[in-house]
């Protein structure tokens, strides 16, 4: 089976789980769950590469936090708590930070212990912290439609930015991190997550009632906003391939058949979640 009609199968078979688990979030806050699983799968990925590598991250510790740093932003899960989630987040933060360094008073080998330290900390904030923005994302006031815009930019930059490099691609993007990227796949990425973006406008532009209109939302702010998740969308997927290069490595995983792991998926959907959060709550 040719890795393109994994891809596609592996599309059609997740996509009707993201959406569902978008989509209803009442009584059981389906999506954080998505994320947990996600997140925690992600991170496993994350550290187990490293192991591979020599390197001796707190594993099970950063699992831990990670999944911590993404429930601590859903409101349920800390409602009964005599804070908010702000605090709970710095004191997590202060925990990943301190009992590590801590730990690795006793861990030989001494000379390799801030490596450690440091990898430790390097999957708690890639995996859990970027992810759990995806589920503030989702609390916020039309939080579905969103995670949806998020979403649907993302992967439309992504198929536009594959097909357009395939076949027309002539120019290398980053050829030491990414020789398959092409600048043209990259334009193509950028159209792409335009024209979808057109999806979420008011329902006032289309003739018809649009249950992911996004109210404020003009035709400037919908592209531009879609143009910088693409953007940040690719470097997130640079990131993860200098990451990938650096462990010596195709794939994080093979969860995903035609897509590799869960940690192969993080890197345009954080760093998108990431850019459409602060979006709306900095700007809009």
């Amino acid at each position: 089976m040719s890795t393109l009609l994994k891809r596609i199968l592996t599309v059609l078979v997740t996509l009707p789980l993201v959406i569902a688990a978008t989509w209803f979030q009442q009584p059981v806050p389906w999506f954080t769950i998505l994320i947990l699983v996600w997140s925690g799968v992600a991170t496993w990925e994350f550290y187990s590469l490293n192991k591979k590598n020599g390197l001796k991250p707190m594993m099970y510790f950063g699992i831990v936090i990670s999944l911590l740093l993404v429930a601590v932003r859903e409101p349920r899960f800390v409602s009964g708590l005599n804070t908010n989630s702000g605090s709970l987040l710095l004191a997590i933060f202060t925990i990943a930070i301190v009992i590590p360094l801590i730990w690795m008073l006793k861990r030989e080998p001494h000379n390799e212990a801030f490596i450690s330290w440091a990898w430790t900390l390097a999957g708690i904030c890639y995996v859990g912290f970027l992810m759990g923005h995806l589920v503030a994302l989702r609390d916020l006031e039309y939080g579905r439609n969103w995670v949806f815009f998020a979403l649907l930019a993302t992967f439309a930059s992504d198929t536009a930015a594959f097909f357009v490099g395939r076949g027309l691609g002539r120019h290398k993007l980053a050829p030491v991190i990414s020789p398959s990227k092409t600048w043209e796949g990259s334009m193509g990425g950028i159209l792409g997550a335009g024209l979808i973006s057109l999806v979420f406008l008011p329902s006032a532009f289309f003739t018809w009632s649009n249950p992911l209109h996004l109210p404020g939302l003009n035709v400037f702010s919908a592209i531009t906003l879609a143009i910088l998740v693409s953007i940040f969308g690719q470097l997130g997927d640079l990131v993860e391939s200098l990451f990938k290069r650096n462990m010596k490595a195709k794939d994080s995983g093979s969860i995903l058949p035609g897509h590799g792991g869960a940690l192969d998926r993080v890197d345009s959907v954080a760093f998108a979640g990431v850019m459409v959060y602060y979006f709306v709550w900095l700007i809009l």
